[in-house]
């Protein structure tokens, strides 16, 4: 009674399936099969009847790495000596480092010196005075009350060094600093490492704004 209700062609599709189930499955999977390519299993071969490699990566040690005592100065051996090594001077950054007396008869740092220093220090450039070679540095900031805020800021971070720049507020939004050593007539570390510590001042409050064109 099921059958009969339904449509002509649905009868016809239905009857087609149970007649011929084994069939459409059987030919459907032996053409995929046919398509599809095996892979070869993989093998571990042994030499010497050893696998030098273990259990991929978790192997027993060697008896030459036993002999040599490899495991008694490993992290976490009780007798392991531990030690806790503070970075040099050399290691530190120019901003960490701290500025120190310069003898009056102590010779200018040589210009090639001070070249490889000026990369390690940002919008800074070389100029040659009277006074001898001097570290300069530009900025332009919003207006003239931003300057002086950039002058307070510097005057702040020079003081704890005891290092001081010359500073000048040029126009209304421009200024200017320049670095050396007046004692020797020339550059020196002191110079670079208070631009550097400049250099870590916030000053993006302090630029002009960009515009926005709708």
């Amino acid at each position: 009674m099921a059958s009969s209700s339904l449509p002509s062609v649905f009868n016809h599709r239905f009857s087609a399936l149970s007649l011929h189930p084994k069939s459409t499955t059987t030919s459907s999977s032996a053409s995929w099969t046919r398509s599809r390519p095996r892979r070869r299993p993989l093998r571990v071969s042994a030499n010497n009847g050893g696998d030098l490699l273990g259990d991929f990566g978790a192997r027993d040690p060697f008896p030459a790495e036993i002999a040599s005592n490899f495991c008694e100065k490993v992290l976490g051996n009780v007798d392991t000596e531990h030690r806790k090594l503070i970075p040099n001077i050399s290691a530190l950054s120019l901003a960490q480092k701290s500025c120190e007396p310069v003898s009056a008869s102590h010779a200018p740092m040589p210009r090639e010196d001070a070249e490889k220093l000026l990369r390690k220090v940002v919008g800074w450039r070389l100029v040659e005075c009277s006074g001898g070679t001097r570290l300069q540095c530009l900025w332009k900031v919003r207006d003239f009350g931003c300057g002086v805020e950039l002058i307070n800021r510097i005057h702040r971070v020079v003081e704890a060094a005891g290092h001081f720049p010359d500073l000048h507020l040029e126009q209304p939004n421009q200024v200017r600093a320049e670095l050396w050593t007046a004692s020797i007539g020339g550059l020196c570390m002191n110079d670079f490492v208070v631009a550097a510590k400049i250099d870590e001042i916030k000053t993006m409050d302090l630029l002009p704004k960009k515009r926005v064109w709708a």
